[in-house]
């Protein structure tokens, strides 16, 4: 395809985020803590970063493990010094306790985002309808993308649902992007690719030692070839 493919990789410190950009990522998705599923960074770690490379950062507002918002109060505290700090795309997304979109904490956000880009990130893959969460998130200002699997057990289960979401591209609620990851290995690309899906996120598949290492070149080297063959 024509088209060149985005590459989305989770860095959690400045070594992550020049290995990834040596290998060929397109964007990277900051996080903390993996051990939470990515929390948010420090102002300093984001400013450390954004030093580092000249890729887009989309960073991670998220407190604590988990699909509830939490202190919103203190979230949004964090994105205004964020923001302050010069980051100007992020990662959220927050359900109520029945699996809903939390618009009342998403909406706080996105107010306080003022316009910056935003993917709404892979809680879309524990809500009981995807369809409506979508039409909910619809007119949100900033939302460009969704990260998901399709599943919440990962791409092998989600792979229907993503590519039944990809023949609906540009009808109301899915004009966003979608950015496929959770469980996405090499072998699911052609099917993706043939699709039209057109951006993947890798973390653990860029780290060939584990989360307690750094992000490989390499590895991300072979999913950048991978996606431009």
């Amino acid at each position: 395809m024509s088209k060149r493919a985005v590459l989305e990789v989770i860095a959690l410190d400045e070594e992550d985020a020049v290995a990834a950009q040596a290998g060929g990522a397109d964007r990277l998705e900051l996080v903390t803590d993996m051990a939470a599923d990515g929390l948010t960074p420090s102002r300093t770690g984001f400013a450390a970063i954004r030093a580092a490379v000249d890729i887009p950062l989309r960073v991670m507002l998220r407190l604590t493990d988990g699909f509830a918002a939490g202190d919103i109060d203190r979230l949004v505290a964090r994105a205004a010094d964020l923001r302050d700090a010069g980051a100007d795309q992020f990662v959220l997304g927050f359900l109520t306790p029945d699996g809903d979109a939390d618009l009342v904490a998403v909406e706080r956000l996105v107010t306080v985002l003022d316009g910056c880009r935003w993917t709404f990130h892979r809680a879309i893959d524990r809500t009981p309808d995807r369809d409506a969460l979508r039409k909910q998130l619809a007119d949100l200002p900033g939302l460009d993308t969704y990260l998901t699997a399709g599943s919440p057990t990962g791409v092998d289960d989600g792979l229907p649902v993503l590519l039944a979401e990809a023949a609906r591209a540009g009808e109301p609620g899915y004009e966003p992007q979608i950015l496929v990851g959770g469980g996405l290995r090499l072998d699911h690309l052609p099917r993706l690719r043939a699709a039209g899906l057109d951006a993947f996120h890798i973390g653990g598949a860029a780290r060939p030692h584990g989360w307690t290492a750094p992000v490989s070149p390499d590895a991300v080297r072979v999913w950048r070839e991978a996606l431009d063959a």
